[in-house]
């Protein structure tokens, strides 16, 4: 049996994933959770051998939780299953040792086979996005990635400074690297085109 944890934050998806795998007689959704920190407190407590995880969440993202379950050292094996055709998310969910990343319009079939194939330690990987992935590298480091995500939400270089605990000027180098790396104008720029690589 494939135990099974669900990280959906919308209602009638999370409700339609569950549907779908519990029609499976080998896989056994034992929880499901609304945001990435209810997410990561039921991981612990349940143990399940798969999370199958959406991406952008409330709390904490699906990569940031992979992230953990990477950096704790956890069982569990991640599988992405999100609207994000983009081959930064892919490249990054690899980087925080993701074993599958499914698309949410292919069959439903493919996603209980791709349980299958992770749990008996294989990837599942969505072919399109495995061909693309490899074609331009993100130039981002972590801290301007952060950096550039604050600035597009519009917060101002002070605000950004205060909430990650560094000096107003070095808030302002990591935004002018990031917008010299992108060979863009400026932060908004920086911030649009970096969202639509999927780098952000």
């Amino acid at each position: 049996m494939i135990r099974i944890l669900l990280a959906e934050d919308q209602a009638m998806v999370r409700g339609a994933l569950s549907a779908l795998l519990g029609l499976e007689s080998d896989i056994e959704v034992l929880g499901a959770a609304a945001d990435g920190e209810a997410a990561w407190r039921e991981l612990q407590r349940l143990r399940p051998d798969v999370l199958v995880t959406d991406i952008e969440m409330p709390g904490l993202s699906g990569l940031e939780l992979a992230q953990r379950v990477q950096r704790h050292g956890l069982a569990t094996k991640v599988v992405i299953v999100t609207t994000f055709a983009r081959s930064g998310f892919l490249r990054r969910a690899l980087d925080a040792g993701v074993s599958g990343y499914l698309l949410k319009d292919s069959p439903a079939e493919d996603l209980a086979e791709a349980l299958r194939k992770v749990h008996r330690g294989g990837r599942a990987i969505d072919p399109q996005l495995a061909l693309d992935a490899w074609g331009e590298a993100d130039p981002l480091n972590d801290r301007e990635r952060q950096v550039l995500r604050l600035a597009g939400e519009g917060r101002s270089a002070s605000d950004i400074a205060v909430q990650l605990n560094l000096s107003h000027g070095t808030v302002r180098n990591y935004l002018s690297e990031a917008i010299g790396k992108l060979g863009v104008g400026n932060r908004i720029e920086a911030y649009r085109l970096a969202r639509q690589k999927g780098w952000l």
